[in-house]
């Protein structure tokens, strides 16, 4: 990273980071622990979990507490061990990996719980409803220390680096928290819906896409609008999704449009738009729902509710691979350490791609609806996705 490590000045002048916070906190993850959360020794239900014998289903196991769909999952990246997910139910659970194994029923959510996640070292776990209710609990006593309020909510992210939480609504407004203090700021709207957002790796400055088209790259110590991209150089449409990648420079973004557009977040230029319309086959129902850059090459990857899934060479901003799906993707996500990249669909499976080759290198079916969301374990062993089914399923990847 080029920039300097961070300082209680670099995200809020009330939020004051940890005095140990630097750029080596991902890496020093595995020697972390889950301040007292017994793993294998729970005293909550210890199998919810089941295990699949259906040869049609490649799951190693089937959470099936949620009564309604599963909007949301997220794995813990301190130990790799445990889940959070949530869903139509108003219900949000951690729970084990290995067994599903309830650590904790969230409870107290009024509305559909479509956002989770645990922070960066999973001391702290947040779920969040449509209604901008956001509770937070603490792994290491498994209770609530926190609830927080905002407008209808769209989207829910931490800091990568503090216990910072931040949120995105439907009028707007971008909130953010100092956990547990409450301590907060606001980031005011103009109206569009604030439908994406996500931090740059200098956890200073948030990128921020709107439901009119817009984008906006936030500097959160100021609070000040760096950049505002709009009108002919903007979408023409919502935007649904958006990435940054790992030069803390580029910004991806996708949209209803069936647009996608390479951002420099430093000028606040487009570099290029990538049309992701199939030519031979054009598709009246389509957007761009998922975006992502690869860690190890210079391409990134946008995916259509057509299936098309295309791998776009940077430099050159170009089309390299495109690489079709029966059904709609409906999220991606890249191998941290390889050319591959996952991506998940409306037919209920996740496939597995070399994006050199454009081969399909494996495929995980099991659920019986569509897929809403994944993720992986940071140890890269699980694959646990959530459904419309009603489940998380887990998938082993060793």
């Amino acid at each position: 990273m080029a920039d300097e490590d961070l300082n209680s000045d670099d995200i809020i002048e009330i939020i004051e980071l940890d005095d140990n916070l630097n750029e080596d906190v991902a890496a020093n993850m595995d020697d972390m622990d889950l301040e007292g959360v017994d793993i294998d020794n729970e005293e909550m239900d210890s199998n919810e979990i089941e295990g699949e014998t259906n040869a049609n289903d490649d799951a190693d196991g089937v959470f099936r507490k949620h009564k309604g769909s599963v909007f949301c999952v997220r794995t813990d990246p301190s130990s790799s061990h445990l889940a959070v997910s949530g869903g139509e139910d108003d219900m949000a659970y951690v729970w084990k990996i290995t067994d599903g194994g309830i650590v904790l029923e969230c409870k107290g959510h009024t509305d559909s719980v479509t956002a989770c996640s645990f922070s960066h070292d999973s001391v702290y776990a947040a779920t969040a409803d449509m209604s901008g209710l956001i509770k937070v609990w603490k792994m290491g006593t498994k209770e609530e220390v926190t609830t927080l309020e905002c407008g209808d909510l769209e989207w829910m992210e931490w800091h990568g680096q503090a216990h910072v939480l931040l949120a995105g609504t439907h009028n707007g407004d971008i909130y953010m928290w100092k956990i547990p203090s409450e301590d907060s700021k606001v980031f005011l709207g103009q109206g569009a819906s604030c439908t994406a957002g996500r931090m740059l790796p200098d956890g200073k400055r948030l990128c921020c896409a709107y439901e009119d088209g817009s984008i906006r790259i936030w500097d959160l110590k100021s609070g000040n609008n760096i950049h505002h991209l709009t009108g002919g150089i903007a979408h023409s449409d919502s935007v649904t999704c958006t990435d940054v990648y790992q030069d803390n420079v580029l910004v991806v973004t996708g949209s209803t449009d069936c647009t996608s557009k390479l951002i420099n977040s430093n000028t606040g230029k487009v570099l290029t738009t990538f049309n992701c319309l199939p030519s031979d086959n054009p598709v009246e129902e389509n957007s761009v729902e998922a975006v992502g850059f690869s860690n190890v090459q210079s391409v990134c990857a946008t995916g259509t509710l057509a299936g098309d899934l295309v791998i776009w060479d940077i430099p050159k901003q170009m089309s390299r691979q495109t690489c079709k799906h029966e059904a709609g993707i409906s999220k991606l996500r890249w191998d941290t350490g390889s050319p591959l990249l996952y991506t998940s669909t409306l037919d209920g499976i996740v496939t597995l791609w070399d994006s050199r080759s454009g081969v399909k290198e494996s495929q995980w079916v099991g659920h019986e609806a569509e897929i809403l969301d994944f993720d992986i374990t940071r140890d890269g062993s699980h694959l646990v996705t959530s459904s419309g089914d009603m489940t998380c399923r887990v998938f082993s990847l060793r």
